[in-house]
């Protein structure tokens, strides 16, 4: 018997079995209009079946179950609480129908099921999952700055605990079926798409006398959570530690983990369907905030602008790199060899020496062998990865590579000299890339044969781990170079964002400015250790005292010099109080940074640091009285109007490129949503408003940029 329900293909076979293949409008199953209508009839129809002995829900699409309408959820304002809360109950009534009818259904997981999608999941009583490594379970919405509010945060600690549930609903832990076997959230795995079904069919038949085959734990009598309830001493014990350990992690700026916390707590206490009143209440609290806009908005919509190639050259075939010669085995050409073998590239990584060629290429040796020991990779998968990093010193062995990236030392003249060695050897119509954080290409394509095929792709530090790369055209750069180069850092699983030419190129450019700031505050006589503080206050990884130490003070005087050299010093900004500081530190105080035995910080053998005494005797001035707001804001305010600037001069291409490059390369806090993002929404006149307050007190720096104003003045936002 065959059923016609929009987005539900129904079928009910001789055995009283209903196969529901869910096969919406669109490249994935959501929970659209379509969606809600179907469930609606869906359910209608099944609680109103004779005879029936399970449902198997199943998709016809790749992805299972894709989760719910972000758009919707983007565009939420305060004063429409009670219309999301009843949208939310709608979804959860439908899920609680579905887990109470009277005959087990089971979940056949062909696809990544993420958010709603594995909510729906859990609403299952039996999840049978395709054993693929590459399908992703859980619940990601707290990178969204949301929680997952249709039953998946009650319905995970139901099934596995307070404890063992927080690392999928507070960290947004995702697994492959694998794993999420051993975990206890599926409970079978087949090895082909075709046996799904056929086995959700066979389990249903094989527990047609077992009562509790279609009730939920949490439905059966007695039933107790696993490890025990929030009030159970040992529970209780983690519970009491657990808020002060987020907020170490959060510094309060992210209020999703703790509602999630919070949400777990009361799951683990209440009833089952008491639970769950708690929890659409949190959530909908989270989709009024404007944390929850900024990272929708950048984490999602413009993170997939980003990845689906808005700022490629458009009508230019995709291509692949095959070789790459990468020139420079230190720290950057390491990393850059280690994620192109990782990605089946063949690599050339050269340097001056055998040796020192052998030691970078070591590098991929050490991170994989981790790799081996956490279960991640096997010995055959690691001798398959390093048997394609050729180590070399020899400029023959580059011959042939589609490409070839220098990664020495931030020195023009040397990457010239590098440039013009190597370059004869790349293959035919081949690219050339120059790793460098600052440097002009235009000028480093000076000495190309074919300034059209020269582009820069600045890395970041460590290669492996961070997932941005900056491609900066020069003025000759090609559009096909440009795409090339686009499609190598996708190739190599990165988040390539597009720059135009300049000093700092958008990333350096803005962060420099968070570093300067931090040494006006420094030489205004604010408080030295109270300067990093707050600068992590606000969401930075590290305060630009700590930055600059581990970076090393030599290389900010080094640069210097380089930017001299150019003719490009104090050409973004005014760099020369900073300057005096550093050279009052490295010439005067022998204090040039963490691997030279010191610079801002002092640094003891058991591993901990403090801020090196000197420093109060150099710059400390008890009298001098700056708010901790304004030292919050003048750390945050510098950052973003410098990326302002970068879109207002064209630097960075696109607003979505100005996010993602801030949040993924240089450590935006995550609740801005990236700098330009953080703008709309702490409004465009009272960011104005506040940047003249500011510029008043401290200095032009501070001055709105036009861009700002111009937007406050037709009231628009940046998209």
């Amino acid at each position: 018997m065959t059923v016609n329900i929009s987005g539900f293909n129904y079928n009910k076979d001789a055995d009283g079995i209903v196969t529901v293949t869910m096969d919406m409008a669109g490249p994935v199953n959501a929970m659209t209009d379509e969606y809600r209508e179907g469930m609606e009839a869906l359910l209608n129809q099944l609680e109103s079946e004779e005879n029936l002995a399970g449902v198997v829900l199943a998709s016809a699409k790749d992805v299972f179950f894709a989760g719910g309408d972000l758009n919707d959820l983007a565009n939420a304002e305060p004063g429409n609480e009670e219309y999301y809360l009843n949208e939310l109950e709608k979804v959860k009534a439908h899920f609680r129908r579905l887990e109470k009818l009277p005959a087990p259904v089971v979940a056949a997981i062909n696809g990544a099921a993420l958010g709603g999608g594995w909510e729906l999941s859990l609403g299952c009583n039996y999840r049978i999952a395709l054993n693929d490594p590459k399908i992703q379970l859980g619940l990601p919405e707290v990178s969204l700055g949301l929680l997952p509010g249709a039953g998946g945060i009650v319905r995970t600690v139901n099934l596995l605990g307070v404890q063992n549930a927080l690392p999928y609903v507070m960290e947004g832990k995702q697994v492959n079926p694998a794993k999420a076997l051993k975990a206890g959230l599926v409970n079978e795995l087949v090895e082909s798409r075709e046996e799904l079904v056929t086995r959700a069919k066979a389990w249903i038949q094989e527990n047609k006398d077992n009562e509790d085959a279609g009730k939920q734990p949490w439905d059966r009598k007695g039933h107790k959570i696993p490890g025990g309830s929030s009030n159970d001493p040992h529970v209780a014990q983690m519970l009491v530690m657990a808020p002060a350990m987020l907020r170490m992690n959060t510094k309060g700026l992210l209020p999703a983990p703790e509602r999630i916390l919070d949400v777990a707590v009361e799951a683990g206490r209440l009833t089952f369907d008491a639970a769950l009143k708690v929890e659409s209440s949190a959530f909908v609290s989270l989709v009024m905030s404007p944390v929850a806009k900024n990272m929708i908005n950048t984490f999602f919509f413009q993170m997939n602008q980003v990845n689906g190639g808005a700022s490629r050259p458009k009508d230019i075939a995709r291509s692949k790199v095959k070789k790459v010669g990468i020139l420079g085995a230190g720290v950057m050409g390491q990393g850059i060899a280690l994620v192109s073998a990782m990605n089946g590239i063949k690599v050339v990584l050269k340097d001056l020496s055998q040796e020192a060629a052998d030691k970078g290429k070591a590098y991929s040796d050490k991170v994989l062998s981790k790799k081996i020991k956490k279960g991640r990779m096997t010995e055959e998968e690691k001798e398959s990865i390093l048997s394609l990093i050729k180590a070399t010193d020899n400029n023959e062995d580059l011959q042939g590579c589609d490409f070839i990236i220098e990664a020495v030392f931030e020195d023009i003249n040397l990457k010239k000299k590098i440039i013009a060695e190597t370059e004869p050897f790349l293959a035919e119509n081949g690219t050339f890339g120059s790793n460098t954080s600052s440097l002009p290409i235009g000028r480093m394509a000076e000495v190309s044969l074919k300034p059209e095929n020269f582009i820069g792709i600045h890395f970041f530090s460590p290669v492996d781990r961070m997932p941005l790369v900056e491609i900066i055209c020069g003025d000759q750069t090609s559009p096909e170079t440009l795409a090339k180069a686009f499609d190598y850092a996708q190739q190599i699983k990165k988040t390539p964002i597009v720059a135009s030419d300049s000093y700092g190129f958008f990333t350096s450019r803005t962060f420099g400015s968070y570093l300067d700031e931090g040494m006006h505050l420094l030489k205004e006589g604010f408080h030295p250790v109270a300067l990093d503080n707050l600068a992590q206050s606000i969401g930075m990884a590290l305060g630009p005292l700590a930055i600059f130490d581990e970076v090393s003070l030599h290389s900010s005087i080094n640069a210097a010099k380089s930017a001299t050299e150019l003719g490009l010093l104090d050409s973004i900004s005014d760099g020369s109080l900073a300057r005096g500081v550093i050279e009052t530190m490295v010439n005067d105080k022998g204090r040039g940074g963490r691997h030279h035995g010191g610079g801002f910080y002092q640094y003891n053998e058991d591993g901990s640091k403090e801020i090196w005494s000197g420093l109060f005797d150099l710059y400390y001035n008890e009298e001098v009285d700056i708010s901790k707001e304004d030292v919050r804001d003048r750390l945050l305010f510098r950052q973003v109007i410098e990326a302002l600037k970068g879109l207002e001069e064209g630097v960075v291409h696109s607003v979505a490129d100005a996010n993602i490059g801030t949040i993924m390369g240089i450590g935006a806090p995550a609740w801005t949503g990236g700098y330009v993002q953080f703008v709309n929404t702490y409004g465009l006149q009272k960011f104005v408003l506040r940047c003249n307050e500011l510029a008043d007190k401290y200095g032009e720096r501070f001055k709105a940029p036009a861009i700002a104003i111009e937007k406050a003045e037709k009231n628009e936002l940046f998209v």
